[in-house]
C-alpha cells in the first residue's frame, strides 16, 4: 500500500511538472507583453516612416536645386537676346523631358491596368461597374416616345395622284378594243 501510494505521488509530481512546463511555455507572451510589443512595432514604423519622408523631402529639394537655375539679372545684361535664347533652350528641354515621362507613366498606367484585369479574370473575380439610378418616369416616357416612333402612317406618305389622268387613256384603248371586237 505504501508502495503504490509512493507511485501515485510520483506520477502526480511528473503531471504537476509537465504542466507547469507547458504554462512556462506558453505564458511567454503574455497580453501586456503583447501590447507592449506592438506599441513598440508601431513606434518603429512611424520613425522609418517619418525618415522615409524626410530623405524623399531632401532628394525632391536637390533635384530641384539642380534643374533650376537662377534668373540673370537683367539689368546688368547687354545681350538679352542671348538670355532669351538660353532660356528658351531650357524650357524646350524641360517640356521634352515633361512629355517624355507623362508618356511613360501614361504607358505604366495602362500595363497596371492590363495586368490587374489579367488577374481579375485568372482569380475569377470580375469588378462590377456602378450602376446608374434611373427615374422610373424617365423610362416610362422614353418607351412611350420609341413606340410613338415606330408607328408610321404610310398613307400621309403616300404620293397624291389624280385619277383623272390615267382614267382617260384607259377608256380611249378600251373603246378602240371594243370597237376592233365588235366588228
Amino acid at each position: 500500500m505504501a508502495e503504490r501510494e509512493r507511485k501515485k505521488e510520483e506520477v502526480r509530481k511528473r503531471l504537476e511538472e509537465a504542466s507547469r512546463m507547458k504554462k512556462a511555455k506558453k505564458g511567454f507572451l503574455t497580453p501586456e507583453r503583447k501590447k507592449k510589443l506592438r506599441k513598440l512595432l508601431m513606434m518603429k514604423a512611424a520613425e522609418d516612416l517619418k525618415q522615409q519622408q524626410m530623405l524623399k523631402e531632401q532628394e525632391r529639394q536637390r533635384i530641384l536645386q539642380e534643374r533650376i537655375i537662377p534668373l540673370p539679372d537683367l539689368d546688368n545684361e547687354d545681350d538679352l537676346e542671348a538670355v532669351y535664347e538660353e532660356i528658351r533652350e531650357r524650357l524646350i528641354e524641360l517640356e521634352s523631358e515633361n512629355y517624355d515621362v507623362s508618356y511613360i507613366v501614361r504607358q505604366k498606367d495602362f500595363e497596371i491596368n492590363e495586368l490587374t484585369i489579367a488577374v481579375n479574370d485568372l482569380r475569377g473575380k470580375f469588378v462590377k461597374p456602378t450602376l446608374k439610378k434611373v427615374s422610373k418616369t424617365e423610362g416610362k416616357f422614353d418607351k412611350l416616345k420609341k413606340k410613338e416612333a415606330t408607328k408610321v402612317d404610310f398613307r400621309a406618305q403616300l404620293k397624291v395622284v389624280d385619277k383623272n389622268e390615267f382614267a382617260l387613256d384607259e377608256e380611249d384603248t378600251e373603246k378602240k378594243e371594243k370597237a376592233a371586237w365588235a366588228k
